[in-house]
């Protein structure tokens, strides 16, 4: 069995960083410590850091009522609201958004002051996108995932736009709607808010899938940037399965199968990448 791993597989330096600060907090003793939401997109290392004394805020609701403890704020990153919210109740606050992250909230927030409307290409749902829709204070943010969301835009006032993205968006998808959004607007400046290490994940994953008879998709459900290399690879490998870990594979088997790829999503750690290496490499596949 030929086997192809992506070197990009696994924890980007975004989600490396956040999950060492907060593992550093674990490890001085601090206590009561909390992260906003799951510090990343994986249900392995979020249960592994409940047992060592880890608690997940998960709303706003749930943060007002704290009053006591740390607060660690998670790699997608925050609106200020929360960030007040921290201060106001006095808990000890440590900052573990994404500096690429971060790059788009000082974007945002300059733009906004300069009379811009905002165009951000994302998932609404996400919290990253909620968190960097926050940074828009009062001004005019809109989310767009598609083009006909975007022929959809109004802008009656003719106000210039700023075009963003999610870190982890599709990055041929967002080149069309720059194409879509200068065609339809008068004034727009696009900064391409994708950091370079999805980038070289996407095309990476694509150019091994092409190549593989089957694709191995690992990640969390909820991973956005993980969904995103599935739908990548089935557009080049028929047969690709998305898995979180390796008791999600162990009773498929695929005949007449010679070459495999596998790919993993930036909040998905090396063990895991590992175990389902070997374990196809080992002909259980």
């Amino acid at each position: 069995m030929n086997v192809i791993v992506a070197k990009s597989a696994g924890f980007c330096f975004g989600v490396q960083r956040a999950v060492d600060i907060l593992y550093e907090e674990v490890k001085k003793g601090t206590s009561p410590l909390y992260t906003y939401g799951p510090i990343i997109h994986n249900e392995t290392v979020v249960s592994d850091l409940e047992s060592r004394g880890v608690k997940v805020i998960e709303s706003k609701e749930e943060l007002l009522n704290t009053h006591e403890g740390t607060v660690v704020i998670r790699t997608h990153g925050v609106g200020p609201d929360v960030y007040e919210i921290i201060e106001k109740n006095g808990l000890r606050l440590v900052d573990a958004t994404c500096p690429f992250v971060k790059k788009i909230h000082k974007v945002i927030t300059e733009k906004v002051k300069e009379g811009y409307d905002i165009i951000v290409a994302g998932d609404a749902a996400h919290p990253e996108v909620t968190g960097i829709v926050g940074w828009g204070g009062n001004g005019h943010v809109s989310v767009v995932d598609s083009p006909e969301m975007l022929e959809n835009y109004d802008n009656p006032e003719e106000r210039p736009v700023c075009l963003v993205a999610q870190t982890t968006f599709n990055a041929k998808k967002f080149q069309y709607l720059v194409e879509v959004c200068k065609k339809k607007m008068y004034t727009v400046n696009v900064v391409n808010t994708i950091c370079n290490a999805t980038n070289e994940r996407q095309e990476e994953t694509r150019r091994i899938a092409s190549a593989s008879d089957a694709m191995i998709v690992i990640g969390g459900r909820n991973s956005s940037n993980t969904r995103k290399l599935y739908e990548i690879s089935r557009e080049q490998c028929e047969d690709t399965y998305f898995i979180q870990t390796l008791e999600d594979f162990a009773f498929r088997r695929v005949d007449g199968i010679e070459t495999v790829g596998i790919t993993a999503g930036a909040s998905t750690p090396k063990n895991i990448i590992k175990e389902v290496q070997t374990y196809v490499r080992d002909g259980k596949f």
